[in-house]
């Protein structure tokens, strides 16, 4: 398969090039004159001298920094930042020393001059640009122009674009209101069309992009889960595990098998080139062109200050509207430390520029399908997490994010293949208080005190972190952990109950697992082989089903008997199978399917012993998470299951609503076909997970 991050064309200028060189010199040479003034081991004999240097500067510049960014690739992220940091310097003091009418007394001082040459440059660029991106998608713009010709023009490209966790009804709201320009141009114009669609149970970003990229959603029943045969606990964001997940469920057929490229995702969808995807973490080759396509970023002097400037600049806003929402008690929240304000400066300083340049990369090379996650740059699912659903930052957030859908659009009109653009979420979110803030106890407090025994298991969400160590992961220890730093936290305390757990499952059978995922509660019984029926758990924990069934904070919980799984609330029982309800319903306040959807989810081998979902309170649709979250999902209730899907009018629209991301796989893979993709693959070949399951082997992720 050709590498088609590596076709991007030659440069070739042009008039709007030479305009934007001239501006380009024009404000270097301000930027050199400012430093003169301030820096006193530096000074200039008039303005020809000053010019010199800027053009000398920028002629290196075009012979060293490829070099630099070369050398960089095999040393990570940390040597990226010192060449970043040094060859810049050292090429500033390489201009101030040869050209004459100069004088500058030392190499730090040629250092300083370099930052204040790349503030300079890069504040006059974003006032120039009205304070946007232009500047990163202009370059963008330019180099898709430069590309070289496809071998196969006549065949239309699809970028797809996942907004992680945004809900329809905040949507459609921003494209009524007109706050999402972009999307409201789109669908305003006729040019799109968008509807809703239904994620089935677990409403997760795990289950749903398995089944979005690879057509299955089976054996995925949460976030985190126990594989019973093996005794092994799977978390879907840790590289080894969502590797393993992925050779169980993929059939080698996926969403990007033909010349696609998968950016920032939990799987690969099978595409030849993946970057920063949690699956290939690891993969010499991802490892080495994502890390080419960084680091010539990071070694021009704009480029580095933009992150580093976006960085600081989100850590004080994450903290200023922290701040705010104490000062004004807005409820729910969620107290909002310094470890989530690091993890959104890593996501939105850095990782920003780094996913958009990817995608860039990708259009401008003419890949056939490209499909990127843009949690990382906007952020709203990790952003409403933590502020809320509705809160402003994230609005604020879905502004940002309609802002790069337009420049993407951009990009996409100047590349050398003709393309369309499809957005769709992944799930969306539902808003409620926290259920130990509610009650004074967390689930798995409340699973110990009911049954009398030792709970291991983790509600700690790290779905932000884990984006962070997607750029990380390859790299270093030492590297992994500078850049992990202000995420620590919660990734800490997670890995450290996880571990827990894993103990706790081959331990014996006295002890409880308790995961959380959103607002849906996973509980297992350690070391056991086979899923407990409702007897069994009567007889080992007699308090503990009466005690969750009658907590107000909960709606029902699900577990096996011998008629089939059956949901069971504070004065009935539905029991799944054949539908037949005792009492009063527990699923009548959930949407129509929620039956189906739990029979399905608690047919699987890996559904836990006792599925407990919370509260849905009836006034205001909201849930309470059993993790630290104001927004969540992954059970039944409130808007995380209404997902969303636009759409070019030009394509077949769904003869019908998407009830399941393999559903809307098959949608996305039919538009691929109509515009001439996928007709020449081989054959498939068969899931290995389907294979265990028959063969009635673990699923140990072995294939």
């Amino acid at each position: 398969m050709e590498d088609v991050m590596g076709r991007a064309g030659q440069p070739r200028l042009d008039r709007t090039d030479l305009a934007r060189s001239g501006v380009s010199f024009v404000v270097s040479v301000l930027g050199l004159a400012l430093a003169g003034l301030l820096l006193p081991g530096l000074g200039f004999d008039g303005l020809l001298p000053i010019a010199l240097v800027a053009i000398v500067m920028a002629l290196a510049g075009l012979v060293v920094r490829p070099l630099l960014a070369a050398i960089a690739t095999p040393l990570g992220w940390l040597g990226a930042l010192a060449l970043a940091l040094l060859g810049q310097a050292a090429l500033a003091y390489l201009a101030l020393s040869v050209v004459p009418g100069v004088r500058v007394d030392s190499f730090w001082t040629a250092f300083w001059a370099t930052w204040i040459v790349a503030v300079f440059t890069t504040s006059a660029t974003w006032i120039m640009t009205a304070g946007t991106n232009d500047a990163v998608f202009v370059d963008l713009v330019r180099r898709a122009r430069r590309a070289d010709p496809v071998a196969d023009p006549e065949v239309t490209g699809i970028l797809f674009v996942q907004l992680d966790g945004v809900p329809f009804p905040v949507l459609q709201w921003g494209v009524l209101a007109g706050t999402m320009p972009t999307l409201s141009r789109w669908i305003r114009s006729g040019s799109h069309e968008f509807a809703e669609w239904t994620p089935t149970l677990p409403a997760t970003t795990p289950a749903s992009q398995m089944g979005i990229l690879h057509g299955t959603t089976d054996g995925i029943p949460a976030f985190r889960w126990v594989d019973r045969a093996t005794g092994r606990v799977f978390v879907a964001n840790k590289p080894a595990d969502a590797a393993d997940i992925e050779a169980l469920h993929s059939d080698g057929l996926g969403l990007l098998v033909d010349g696609g490229v998968s950016v920032s995702n939990l799987f690969s969808g099978d595409a030849p080139q993946a970057f920063a995807t949690m699956s290939r973490i690891g993969s010499l080759k991802e490892d080495r062109d994502g890390r080419r396509l960084f680091n010539t970023y990071l070694m021009r002097p704009d480029g580095f200050v933009r992150g580093v400037v976006r960085t600081v600049s989100e850590l004080a806003r994450e903290r200023l509207q922290a701040r705010r929402q104490v000062r004004q008690d807005m409820r729910p929240r969620v107290h909002r430390g310094w470890g989530f304000a690091g993890e959104r400066g890593a996501l939105n300083g850095v990782l920003r520029d780094f996913n958009t340049i990817m995608v860039g990369e990708a259009l401008a090379a003419g890949a056939r399908s490209i499909y990127v996650d843009y949690v990382d740059y906007v952020d709203y699912d990790a952003v409403a997490h933590h502020a809320g659903i509705m809160r402003p930052e994230s609005l604020d957030a879905l502004v940002g994010l309609d802002a790069v859908l337009g420049r993407l659009e951009q990009v996409a009109e100047a590349a050398p293949r003709d393309y369309r653009i499809v957005v769709l979420s992944d799930h969306g979110q539902s808003q409620g208080e926290v259920f130990a803030d509610r009650y004074g106890e967390s689930l798995s407090d409340l699973v110990s005190r009911l049954s009398g025994t030792i709970v291991a298991g983790t509600e700690v969400n790290t779905e932000g972190s884990a984006q962070v160590g997607a750029m990380t992961g390859d790299q270093p220890a030492l590297v992994a952990q500078a850049l992990r730093a202000g995420s620590a936290g919660n990734a800490e305390q997670a890995e450290a109950e996880e571990a827990q757990a894993q103990a706790a499952m081959a331990a014996a059978s006295d002890s409880v697992l308790v995961f959380g995922s959103g607002n849906l509660g996973l509980v297992y019984a350690g070391g056991e082989s086979h899923r407990l029926t409702r007897d069994e758990i009567e007889r080992r924990w007699p308090a503990l089903l009466p005690g969750l069934t009658g907590h107000e904070g909960v709606s029902f919980v699900v577990v096996a008997t011998d008629d089939g799984p059956v949901a069971i609330g504070p004065s009935g029982e539905h029991r799944l199978r054949d539908g037949v309800v005792v009492g009063t319903d527990p699923l009548t306040p959930f949407r129509p399917e929620a039956a189906a959807f739990l029979l399905r989810a608690s047919s699987m081998p890996e559904a836990p012993d006792i599925a407990v979902n919370s509260l849905l309170d009836d006034s205001t649709g909201e849930v309470a998470a059993f993790e630290g979250l104001v927004g969540c999902h992954g059970g039944l209730g409130g808007w995380q299951d209404r997902a969303l899907i636009v759409w070019p009018s030009d394509l077949p629209s769904p003869p019908e609503r998407l009830v399941g991301a393999d559903a809307v796989h098959r949608q996305l893979v039919a538009w691929l076909e109509h515009l001439g993709q996928r007709t020449d693959l081989p054959e498939g070949r068969p899931r290995a997970y389907e294979v265990t399951r028959r063969e009635g082997r673990p699923a140990d992720g072995s294939g």
